[in-house]
């Protein structure tokens, strides 16, 4: 398909050298590049990361006061170091 496109001077200038200085022409050089922004957004839609739906059912705990998430992290802690008498072996 022929179409027309408009680049600056200095831009055609530097890409008919180039086309020139790897025996190509402007039109493959051209095709290149489009090939390489367009496959370059395909790869990255594939690869984008989507996390998994992991969320749970059921009722919701939630504590809003910071010293009551102190208060469960001190209580975790002592009921892994000082476990009840019918739990030691």
């Amino acid at each position: 398909m022929k179409t027309t496109i408009e680049l600056s001077d200095v831009l055609f200038q530097s890409a008919k050298a180039h086309a020139q200085q790897n025996k190509t022409t402007l039109r493959a050089l051209i095709e290149q590049g489009l090939e390489q922004v367009l496959y370059s957004q395909q790869v990255q839609k594939a690869d984008a990361f989507k996390l998994q739906d992991a969320s749970v059912r059921g009722k919701a705990f939630k504590l809003s006061d910071p010293n009551l998430w102190q208060q469960l992290e001190q209580d975790h802690v002592l009921s892994r170091v000082f476990k009840p008498v019918a739990e030691r072996p």
